[in-house]
């Protein structure tokens, strides 16, 4: 198993956290409006590396949440993130947002329906939200896309069967989704801790990033993106 040290900014919630072993050893958090917690990612950055240093546990590489999700946000999280693993040589690795929310409702609702598929959202504005579809492996279904959400979005999946929304975007869903076959779970944020299983998995596989070329995800494909309905 690998030491790796997780970093999330993504949203207003910016979080630090190491693994070792497929256990969380350290992790901690700030909270802050329209990405102000990534003002303390400097701090959290040096604590997780004091932790470590003082226990001699040598790190193998860093993960990142890559978005989508606050634009300012994730380029404070890739630039710190390239920063250590040039400084220390260590490997990178990418982890995306909306699958990083998927982790704590697998992991705290084992009842799900074994057909059921996950639909992660982060606000975006208005009646806009980024979303994918997944299904209990975490096998894409449906791509990242920038969404506007009305009555029938999602429909087409929704009369086969059912589907659990969650994230910070979820919300706007059930003010106009009333399908029998929607589900909502509150209190799910991208937080680091979470990143551990999916960046274990990639370093296990080798699916390494180019540290001097790797850009957020949101940064290379939804900036010029517009929203919309799908039918």
């Amino acid at each position: 198993m690998a030491v790796i040290l997780h970093i999330e900014t993504s949203t207003t919630i910016c979080s630090v956290a190491v693994s070792e072993d497929g256990q969380c050893i350290f992790e901690q958090e700030e909270r802050g409006e329209k990405g102000a917690g990534a003002e303390k990612l400097g701090t959290m950055v040096d604590n997780a590396l004091s932790f470590t240093d003082n226990h001699a546990i040598p790190f193998d590489a860093v993960s990142v949440s890559c978005g989508p999700g606050s634009y300012t946000g994730l380029r404070i999280g890739v630039s710190m993130a390239k920063g250590i693993c040039y400084g220390r040589n260590l490997k990178l690795l990418a982890v995306p947002t909306l699958e990083l929310l998927c982790v704590p409702v697998l992991l705290r609702n084992p009842e799900l329906d074994e057909n059921a598929l996950l639909c992660p959202m982060l606000d975006a504005r208005r009646m806009e939200v980024y979303a994918a579809l997944y299904d209990r492996s975490l096998k894409t279904v449906r791509e990242v896309s920038a969404d506007i959400v009305d009555a029938d979005t999602y429909k087409q999946w929704l009369d086969e069967r059912p589907i659990y929304f969650f994230g910070n975007g979820a919300k706007k869903c059930m003010e106009v989704i009333n399908h029998p076959n929607a589900h909502y779970i509150d209190g799910i944020e991208p937080l680091a801790k979470w990143m551990q299983p999916l960046a274990e998995k990639r370093f296990l596989n080798d699916q390494f990033e180019d540290v001097a070329y790797f850009v957020p995800f949101y940064l290379k494909n939804f900036v010029a993106l517009k929203p919309k309905k799908l039918l």
